[in-house]
């Protein structure tokens, strides 16, 4: 089994969502692979120093380098790891992460041709972004999707109902008060209507939902961040699921909702339509629209059949995010 080196950001016990390093990370390990990961650094600075040190610190224990690769800030620490792994003449593998990449191909042309066209390969979670770095002249690109165990999202047919969960980073790129402004012009019409949001601060945005929910009187609870397991036993309660993104990939939330049963309503952008089909499995709208949500929400709220389609055909696409499946790709780039 060779020997990874997998090199992205290790935050989870730091009030931060589980990010692949920790769930990939995990599931390699199971499978046999001698995993080092990093970096648990809160500090950025300090965190990306701890992630190009550690490619010359485990060098000798290490065949390949894997390296969870975004469009913000993250995307230097990829950059400054890839320099570290050429000049110790370590093959990597960039995992690309995030809607917005095609923009950093764009605006950091050198850069990203110094990053991408080294690596061993490219990882894509997603046909849209191996579209758009297509687009930009990179054809080293495998897509493996990003993968759940689906034993631990158990499917159970949901009653329909008026209760509506929302779980991300509050963050203004996933937009969330769009979220709440839509219950808040539902509530006259549906005075049952309740909204459930999980997940940790990222840059205010919780801090502003609260505020503003809690000023309007709104039917709308804040958990903070959940693990995995207190989520998914809370879903139990609910039947929506509300995806308000403006900028997205393949996130492993909306596929994790495909598999436990809920109608899924969702922002058409980045990969979503490349995951989601329209009125077979989710009901996708243009993003940072109040009305096409309202809109797609009173149809489920009337129509007894489609929650029951829009569930069973989500499922049955999930199941091909299982780990047992996608494991197999892994296994082909990694051996």
């Amino acid at each position: 089994m060779k020997r990874v080196l997998y090199i992205g950001n290790k935050l989870n016990n730091q009030n931060s969502t589980v990010t692949s390093i920790e769930t990939l990370g995990n599931l390699l390990k199971k499978e046999g692979y001698q995993v080092i990961t990093v970096s648990d650094k809160k500090n950025k600075a300090l965190r990306f120093i701890d992630m190009c040190f550690s490619v010359f610190k485990y060098q000798k224990q290490t065949d390949v380098i894997l390296i969870d690769t975004y469009s913000t800030l993250n995307f230097y620490y990829a950059l400054g790891v890839s320099i570290c792994a050429q000049i110790v003449r370590l093959p990597y593998i960039p995992i690309l992460h995030g809607g917005g990449l095609q923009l950093r191909l764009r605006n950091d042309y050198k850069k990203s041709k110094f990053l991408f066209n080294r690596a061993m390969c490219n990882v894509s979670p997603s046909f849209y972004l191996k579209e758009k770095f297509e687009e930009f002249g990179y054809f080293n690109i495998i897509t493996i999707p990003n993968t759940i165990v689906l034993k631990h999202y158990p499917y159970k047919p949901k009653v329909p109902s008026k209760t509506i969960l929302w779980v991300r980073s509050f963050s203004k790129i996933y937009n969330p008060m769009l979220a709440i402004k839509v219950v808040e012009q539902m509530l006259p019409k549906h005075p049952d209507i309740k909204l459930c949001m999980v997940g940790p601060e990222k840059d205010g945005s919780l801090k502003e939902c609260k505020n503003y929910a809690e000023r309007k009187s709104l039917p709308v609870t804040f958990t903070g961040k959940l693990s995995k397991e207190e989520w998914i036993k809370i879903s139990e309660n609910f039947s929506i699921f509300l995806n308000t993104t403006n900028f997205d990939n393949t996130p492993v939330s909306i596929i994790e909702a495909m598999a436990l049963g809920f109608s899924i309503v969702s922002t058409s952008v980045g990969g979503i339509p490349y995951l989601l089909e329209h009125r077979k499995d989710a009901l996708l709208v243009p993003p940072n629209s109040d009305s096409a949500f309202i809109e797609a929400l009173e149809e489920l709220f009337s129509d007894s059949d489609l929650p029951k389609k829009l569930s069973e055909n989500a499922r049955i696409k999930a199941e091909k995010f299982d780990w047992e499946i996608v494991k197999q790709k892994w296994f082909e780039i990694l051996n």
